[in-house]
């Protein structure tokens, strides 16, 4: 059942997961794919994409303009981040069409408190046994972030310290607290494989500055922390498909693969050239921030 399921998925995933320009029956050129899942979050149809399997052991089960991922272990499921308002029910839902039971659901891992990743959350963690992780720092800040939809908030567990893991059956998943988008944004290390042959995975969970000088800092020390740590570093996994210009390309290779072609997403070079384009901002977004607060009024000359 489950690789019949699967199977499918991949079919509707190369139908609608292509970013390439299309024409409509007039012959006009429609708008680019990828750019429309980035901009039309509030679509219901075209953001409801099918999940689809990625590697033996990690699956998207999100929405076109913000990620939702399963990996999958012997003794149960992880999940990270969990979506908001309309799409709050996608990845269980995902998780059922993929055939798995979200009732196995034992972590559910948030990179940051910002409501398009954690808003879920709360539903998800009214299942049996389900554990919620996410940076010390923002599980208060959760508490005092504007929310205008009112979105039902989870309850406060387990407050990530840098460097804890988390272990399920024979999979360890390790936690890098790398602030700057928010304080306790988590990048998430972990092996996923294909066809058995095991990749070093990392997710970056907050790949731009927040606001103010604080934040800038602390991403320029995350991002050099995450350059330092890169060697070995295969699978670039992201928390917004439109963070890596190629996804949805990645996607449509991945289902009309064939034996012995590449795995469209294990890209280290390409992993490594994002830190490099990250390090340029943030020093940028840094020196920004330094000549705004000179600027500002009562500065000290």
């Amino acid at each position: 059942m489950r690789t019949k399921t699967w199977a499918l998925a991949a079919v509707i995933a190369g139908l609608l997961g292509t970013g390439l320009p299309r024409v409509d029956a007039a012959g006009q050129q429609t708008p680019d794919r990828a750019a429309r899942l980035r901009t039309e979050t509030k679509n219901l149809a075209l953001q409801k994409v099918a999940p689809f399997k990625v590697f033996d052991n990690l699956y998207y089960v999100g929405v076109g303009y913000v990620g939702s991922w399963l990996i999958t272990t012997n003794q149960g499921l992880i999940l990270i981040d969990t979506l908001e308002g309309a799409y709050t029910d996608q990845p269980i839902e995902g998780i059922r069409k993929l055939g798995f039971d979200p009732a196995n659901i034992k972590y559910v891992i948030l990179t940051h408190y910002h409501l398009d990743h954690t808003a879920g959350a709360a539903k998800i963690q009214e299942l049996s046994g389900v554990r919620l992780a996410m940076g010390d720092a923002d599980w208060d800040a959760l508490t005092r972030a504007p929310n205008p939809n009112n979105e039902r908030l989870p309850r406060r567990d387990i407050a990530v310290k840098d460097g804890d893991t988390i272990t399920l059956g024979s999979t360890t998943v390790k936690l890098h607290v790398l602030g700057g988008h928010t304080p306790g944004t988590l990048g998430v290390d972990f092996t996923v494989y294909d066809a058995g042959k095991p990749y070093r995975a990392f997710m970056f969970g907050g790949a731009a500055p927040g606001p103010g000088r604080q934040a800038a800092e602390q991403f320029v020390a995350s991002v050099n922390r995450i350059e330092q740590m890169q060697d070995g570093i295969q699978a670039r996994v992201v928390t917004h498909a439109w963070m890596d210009p190629e996804f949805w390309e990645r996607v449509d290779r991945l289902a009309s693969r064939k034996p012995g072609d590449p795995h469209p997403f294990v890209v280290p070079d390409v992993f490594r050239a994002w830190i490099a384009e990250l390090k340029t901002t943030a020093a940028t977004r840094l020196d920004e921030a330094k000549a705004k607060e000179a600027a500002s009024p009562g500065s000290q000359p």
